[in-house]
C-alpha cells in the first residue's frame, strides 16, 4: 500500500531534506584529492546533528556509517574509509537525515579535481536521467513512466542503467512503497497520486550493469570494473507538479 502524505507531513520531510542539501552544498566545497570519505562521514555527521538531525542510515539493518561512500566502480553502499581520494575520482555521497521521525534521501556523484572526459560525460548523463525522471513525477502519470524516462536518456548517451537497485517511497521510514524501478514501461504500474513523496535515483555505468557484493555486504561493484555514478533526490508529487524536497 502507497501513503500519502498530508501537506504537513510533506513539509515536515522537507525539513529534513534541507538539511540534506545543506550537507551536500558543504562536501561540494571540501572534497579533493587528499580528502578520505570517512573525514567526510565524520563531517556530516556532526552537522547533522547540529541541525537537530540524526543520520538514519547510521544503524539501519546494522549499516555503521552516517553515509555511504561510493568510489569510482562502487555502485553504492560503499562504507566510507581512510583512503585518501585521488585525481581523478569520482564518488557517489548518499545520505539520509531524521528530523523528528521524518526522513530525506539524496545521493550525489562528484569529481575529484580534474576527471576523465568519459567520467565527465557519466556524471552529466546520469544527473539528465534524474532531471528527466523527475519531469515523469506527476499526477497522472505511473511509475512506469519514471523508470521509462531513466532507461531511455540513459542509453540514448550511452550508458547502462544498474536495475538491481531502486528508489521507494520515503517518510517516517526509510523505505516504504513503492518500488521505483529505473526501467520501466509507458504508461504502466501504479498512477501517481498527490501526495506520494518517492526517491528517484538512476545509476549508471560507462560498461556493464552487473555488480557483484563485497565481502563487508554492502558495497556494490560493477563486475567489469566500469565507473559508476548516481544522482538521487526525494520527490513530492503535487497538482502543481514535481517538489524536489532535497534540491540544493
Amino acid at each position: 500500500m502507497v501513503e500519502r502524505k498530508s501537506p504537513e507531513e510533506i513539509r515536515r520531510i522537507a525539513k529534513a531534506g534541507r538539511v540534506v542539501a545543506e550537507c551536500h552544498r558543504a562536501i561540494a566545497s571540501r572534497i579533493a584529492p587528499g580528502v578520505t570519505t570517512l573525514e567526510i562521514d565524520r563531517f556530516v555527521e556532526r552537522l547533522m546533528r547540529e541541525r537537530g538531525a540524526t543520520p538514519a542510515q547510521k544503524g539501519y539493518r546494522g549499516y555503521p556509517f552516517a553515509i555511504c561512500a561510493s568510489v569510482n566502480d562502487v555502485v553504492c553502499h560503499g562504507f566510507p574509509d581512510a583512503e585518501p581520494l585521488e585525481e581523478g575520482d569520482i564518488v557517489t555521497i548518499d545520505m539520509v537525515a531524521d528530523v523528528d521521525g521524518w526522513k530525506a534521501d539524496s545521493a550525489w556523484t562528484f569529481a575529484i579535481g580534474r576527471t576523465s572526459t568519459r567520467a565527465k560525460r557519466l556524471l552529466r548523463a546520469t544527473r539528465a536521467a534524474l532531471d528527466r525522471a523527475i519531469t515523469q513525477a506527476v499526477p497522472g502519470k505511473r511509475l512506469g513512466d519514471i523508470g521509462h524516462a531513466v532507461k531511455k536518456s540513459a542509453e540514448e548517451a550511452g550508458f547502462a542503467v544498474v536495475t538491481g537497485f531502486v528508489g521507494h517511497g520515503i517518510g517516517r521510514e526509510i523505505h516504504e512503497s513503492p518500488a521505483v524501478e529505473n526501467r520501466g514501461r509507458e504508461g504502466k504500474g501504479i498512477m501517481l497520486k498527490p501526495g506520494m513523496v518517492i526517491t528517484i535515483e538512476p545509476i549508471l555505468t560507462t560498461g556493464s550493469s552487473e555488480v557483484s557484493i563485497g565481502q563487508d555486504g554492502w558495497s556494490a561493484r560493477t563486475r567489469d570494473g566500469s565507473l559508476s555514478a548516481m544522482f538521487e533526490h526525494t520527490i513530492a508529487i503535487t497538482e502543481q507538479g514535481p517538489v524536489i524536497l532535497t534540491d540544493w
